[in-house]
This record gives C-alpha cells, structure tokens and sequence, in this order.
C-alpha cells in the first residue's frame, strides 16, 4: 500500500456496489493479493442490470468482460460467450456477472448482498477533524469506516484500508425539469412516470398502448425507449408518441452512423432520427418542462418551447434524461470535486460534454480518479463520470485495473494504458479547450498516446449502462 494511506493490512479494501465495475475491481485486487470486500445493495450481484435486463447492449461481448475477471472466471471451465454477440441486461447477468461473483467468492472474496452502504468516515475523524499531523496518526493513516443499512433496520459498522466506490448511477436519474430540480408536480405524479428506458413491450404494456407517452431526453437511453414505443404503435392502435428536446432539432446528435465503431450504436441514432423524418414520432424541439398538473387521468406538461410558454397532453411521461451522482452519503469524505461534471478535477475536462464530444478522450486511471485530500478513496465506474454522459464499461474496467495496481504498489502498472475501444463517428467541439485539458487540439491526435490506443465517447450519451443499450431483447 502507498504511503499516506491506512496502512493496517489486515483490513479489506472495501468496494461498494456489486455490479460490472464493482466486480471487475474484486477480480483485480484478488489477482494483485488484496482482499476486497463487495457491499451490493440489492439481494445478488448486478441488481441495477436486472431492472434493464429487456435491454440489448450496443457493444458486443468483446467490450463488456473484464480481463481479470475473465482469467479468475476460465479457471472455473468457464465457456465465454461469442465475443461479437451482443448480450441483454438479462444475459450480462446470467452468463457474466452470477458466475463472476460464484468464482470471486471461491477465490476469498467477500460479497455481502441487502448491505447499502449510508456513510463513508474515517475512524475517529469527521470531515473536519485533522488528527495528529504524523504520517502514522494522522487523519490519512486512519481507516476508513463504513455504516450499512441491514434489512431489519440496523446499522453494521465495517472498516476497510481503501474505498472504491462502484455504486453508479442508476438509483439518482436526472428529473424532467428544465432546472436541474423535479419540476413542480413530478413527485406527486410519479405514478405515471417512469425513468430510463421501461420495459414498454414487455412489462409496462399496458401503461403505454393505446395512449400517449411523452418521451424526454436526447441520448441512446431515450432513442431505445422511442424504438420500442414505435414497434408497440404498430401493434396497438392509438398509440401516440412525443418526443421532446432541450434544444433545437438542428443541434441534436444523433451519433457517427456508419462511422461508428460499433454498428449497433451507429444504427441506434439513424433509425431515431429516421422516425422523425417519416414523422412516426412528434418531435417537440426544443422543449423545456416548467411544471407537470393532473388532468383527469392524463397529464398536463407546461413548458417553454423556443422562448414561448407551451403545453402538451400526454398519458405518460418517459425521462430519460440521464442520471447524476449520489453524494449525500458521502459528505464526511473530503472529495474534490469540478463543480459543473461531479467528478475529479482532473478527469472533468476530460469528458465535459459542455466542451467536447471528441474520440480523443487519453484513457485515465488512478491518477485522474484520486481526491488528493482522501487517498485510499476512489469512485469508479458510471459514477466516476459525474453527470457527463459518457462513459463505456470497458473504461469502468480500466479504471479499476489501474487502482487495484496502485493499490498494491506497483506504480508502473497503473500509469500504463490498457484500454482499446471504438471510435464513435463524432466529433465536435462547443468552445475551445486548452491542449492541457484534452489530449490533442481540436479532436486532433494526441503525441502522447498511441491512436490506437485513444478511447472514444459520444456527447449523445454513449453510457455504460444502462445508457450503453441499443436494441430490445427478441
């Protein structure tokens, strides 16, 4: 372990989610001699994936297994799927992440599911008190303390030397309102609106066919839910189907097309944007919610529509907006956050849909993800990422490799790069960005790194999951 950092080795390196990231980090720090111990929510591993498990990815299998995780998992006969498939949420579960925790918890790993982490401190030290200044007392050298909420209501007090914090974003979805904050009247008519990409073909059916849905939102999470809306309108008349924007139609991306490194994803947006042109879909562009009212059985969703207050009719809502970072349980944890994206730093630039939507992202690791007043504290995964909607699980994947070899010492291994992905047919640019910022000016090649090596994101909500999705399970 570095200097700095607890140094009581005989506690685990606590992660906190049990999901695709989560996971991989156990398989890492297993295979670098460390003992990690998984803290998932829910009652099995990948518990957020189940709830889209209707879902196909839009990146093959080849993108979605960790290569610790694969080596732990051959050792157990494991059979790896065709690695140009394209799996379901129900898929990635089944044939990944359950024989994933099996073969972890074979190898001494500690998975406790129904644990929901509520608090992270250190021991003897809130988020002001400093402790004694020397390396070995001090503040720096305490553990880590972590409460969960168990089923029956109690509080379970663990610590741990480190934190990785897997969590992700699925739980906190960004709401309807234009501000940023639940418009007036989402939360007392949650009952007819959903979040994300709900299962309109399969198990809300009935909320959707024959009515109207209000769609919200401009990334992959909202093309899949308009797709599938489309196919249920040719099956059940009267189905109707709004699309509404945050900006005006002509500023919309709708990917790289065929200049997409991963077809799935570049056919997702043409097909989108194909149903606006032949107008199978009303678009509403753009359109900002203000306030949501009952009306009847149906809702009234009043909004601004290019500077001009407007109000449509709908049956239901779908936000698929996006999803933010839960910090509310992290506020005794001294994070150094950008104060617009919620992430490092360090890693803000890096991915601020505000500024880019370039291939030229440089892959990032250990050192973009510390919060230099917290070592031993790290977020990966889709929470890494703060609110930028760009992220892919295989950078999940590389983000855990590089801590897990941090964490055992071997420095070397974690500033070196070992991520490949796609390139996703995108690329622009919102206003200058410094060289320092972003690897290469103006979408351009970085000297630093190998191009083969740069990874790649879409200001159109690439995601890991559940935005990283394209089409709909058969």
């Amino acid at each position: 372990m570095p200097d700095a950092v607890c140094l009581d080795r005989s506690l685990p390196v606590a992660i906190i989610g049990g999901g695709p990231v989560g996971l991989a980090a156990a398989a890492h720090l297993i295979e670098r001699g460390l003992r990690p111990c998984v803290f998932e929510a829910g009652s099995e591993p990948g518990s957020a994936v189940r709830e889209w498990r209707h879902v196909r990815m839009f990146s093959p299998w080849r993108f979605n297994v960790d290569a610790a995780a694969r080596r732990l998992l051959e050792a157990e006969m494991w059979k790896a799927p065709d690695a140009d498939a394209f799996p379901t949420g129900a898929d990635l579960f089944a044939v990944y992440l359950a024989p994933l925790a099996a073969a972890l918890a074979k190898a001494g790993a500690g998975l406790r599911y129904n644990a929901k982490v509520i608090g992270v401190s250190r021991r003897h030290h809130d988020r002001l008190r400093e402790g004694q200044r020397a390396a070995s007392r001090g503040r720096d050298a305490a553990p880590f303390v972590l409460h969960l909420a168990a089923p029956d209501g109690t509080i379970q007090v663990v610590e741990a030397r480190a934190v990785i914090d897997c969590s992700g974003t699925w739980a906190s979805p960004n709401p309807a309102g234009a501000h940023g904050l639940p418009a007036p009247g989402e939360t007392a008519n949650a009952d007819r609106i959903a979040y994300g990409i709900p299962d309109v073909l399969g198990i809300s059916r009935s909320n959707h066919a024959g009515a109207t849905t209000l769609v919200l939102g401009g990334g992959h999470s909202a093309m899949n839910a308009i797709l599938d809306l489309v196919t249920l309108a040719r099956q059940a008349p009267g189905t109707r189907i709004m699309w509404a924007f945050r900006r005006p139609l002509a500023d919309i991306n709708f990917g790289g097309g065929e200049a997409d490194g991963l077809a799935a994803r570049g056919a997702l947006g043409a097909k989108a944007k194909a149903l606006i042109e032949s107008q199978q879909v009303q678009e509403l562009a753009p359109f900002l919610v203000d306030r949501i009212e009952r009306e009847g059985d149906r809702l009234l969703v009043h909004g601004d529509r290019g500077g001009n207050a407007d109000t449509v009719l709908t049956d239901r809502i779908i936000v698929a907006t996006g999803f933010r970072p839960d910090l509310s349980w992290l506020g005794e944890v001294r994070l150094t956050l950008d104060p617009a994206v919620q992430t490092t730093p360090a890693l803000a630039p890096l991915i601020d849909p505000n500024l880019h939507s370039c291939g030229t992202v440089r892959p990032h690791g250990e050192a973009e993800l510390r919060h230099p007043d917290e070592p031993g504290f790290y977020v990966a995964g889709m929470k890494a990422y703060g609110r930028a909607p760009t992220f892919l699980l295989a950078t999940g994947h590389e983000q855990v490799r590089s801590i897990a070899a941090h964490l055992s010492g071997d420095t070397a291994a974690a500033r070196r790069v070992e991520l490949v992905l796609p390139e996703t047919g995108v690329c622009s640019t919102q206003r200058p960005v410094s060289v320092s910022a972003i690897t290469g000016g103006n979408c351009g090649p970085s000297s630093a790194v190998e191009p083969a090596l740069r990874p790649t994101v879409s200001s159109a909500c690439c995601g890991v999951i559940p935005h990283e999705t394209s089409r709909r399970s058969p």
